[in-house]
């Protein structure tokens, strides 16, 4: 009997603690999965902050010297000042500040942000307010080889590339770079070309980069740069050839691609006895190189690359030309001719 009762309590003991364990995982299971979702917010946060744009690329317009500002404090007409304009070493002066401000490469939002900072000594929570009223930085210009040079004022940061299109991009005889002049009050904003150059005086890129929208070729422009395309360097066909031509050197050319630009050879061309002169650069001294065009056409001779300022003489065969210029002025010699009658 006694074993009986001791069978029953422990039953009953195990239904208890059955029951008490699923208690505990009802309790249990919200706060894990309020745990689990607050773990995969912050993780999700977390790539969200890390895959957010940094401060470099920001498009919004940095203050530059000779930009004029609107600067109001709420409720504080003492410490409003308008039509503040930015020295040239980027810095304004607010009153009861002691030190100068630097307003230079900094937006509207953050130069708000530091001018609260500082107010702070002498208000209680200042609310202030930054506009541009004026922007008289210096204006940024493209010529050279561009489809419509112009002039721009710069109301929010550009890069290089767009700049391009905004002049309708480049010649046909456009070379192969582009050259940034910094001309304007050079302020080293972190980021920026002049920071990152040692404050270098010209910036020279690979055009096809720069079209290309690659970031070692495409940086933000700064007040009062002077883009300039170069035209490119020319070669030069002429001799018995159906379009005497001048060929700008884009991209790498050979004399046989040279002579089909020009429209191929003429007739009576003596094509194994091609000259190509060639000056030194720096020099007046000139060399000729002979090439064979029949044996380059067969693969059977090298296609030489031509360079900046080559001439590409095609010479006519001699006995040939000899009779067809003596043809040329006979001919219409006879036709001026007065037409008699024999009767």
């Amino acid at each position: 009997m006694k074993q009986f009762r001791l069978t029953s309590f422990a039953k009953m003991l195990s239904r208890t603690m059955v029951s008490i364990g699923a208690v505990v995982t009802l309790f249990a299971a919200p706060a894990a999965a309020q745990q689990m979702a607050a773990n995969q917010s912050s993780e999700m946060r977390a790539a969200a902050t890390s895959g957010a744009p940094k401060v470099s690329d920001d498009l919004r317009y940095r203050i530059g010297p000779g930009d004029i500002l609107d600067i109001k404090v709420f409720n504080k007409p003492q410490f409003n000042r308008e039509g503040v304009r930015v020295d040239q070493r980027g810095m304004i002066r607010m009153p009861l500040i002691k030190e100068d401000i630097l307003a230079a490469c900094q937006t509207e939002e953050a130069l708000e942000a530091k001018i609260t900072e500082l107010l702070k000594e002498y208000i209680r929570e200042p609310q202030v307010t930054v506009q541009i009223k004026e922007y008289q930085s210096e204006p940024v210009a493209v010529l050279g080889a561009v489809r419509a040079p112009s002039r721009f004022q710069l109301q929010r940061r550009v890069r290089l590339l767009e700049l391009i299109t905004f002049v309708n991009g480049p010649t046909d005889n456009a070379g192969r770079t582009v050259q940034v002049v910094h001309m304007g009050t050079r302020v080293a904003c972190e980021g920026s070309p002049a920071a990152e150059s040692n404050s270098s005086p010209l910036d020279s890129y690979k055009l096809a980069e720069t079209l290309r929208g690659e970031d070692k070729a495409n940086p933000y422009v700064q007040p009062g740069d002077v883009v300039s395309i170069p035209v490119a360097d020319q070669v030069y066909v002429i001799g018995n050839v159906m379009r005497p031509t001048a060929l700008p050197l884009t991209e790498p050319l050979t004399v046989s691609r040279a002579i089909a630009m020009a429209g191929g050879t003429a007739i009576d061309t003596k094509k194994s006895a091609i000259k190509i002169v060639r000056q030194t650069p720096g020099t007046t001294e000139k060399t000729e190189i002979v090439v064979d065009l029949e044996a380059i056409n067969r693969h059977k001779a090298d296609d030489t690359v031509l360079v900046a300022n080559d001439i590409v003489d095609v010479p006519a065969s001699g006995g040939k030309r000899f009779f067809r210029s003596l043809m040329g002025s006979v001919v219409p010699s006879v036709g001026t001719l007065p037409v008699r009658v024999i009767p």
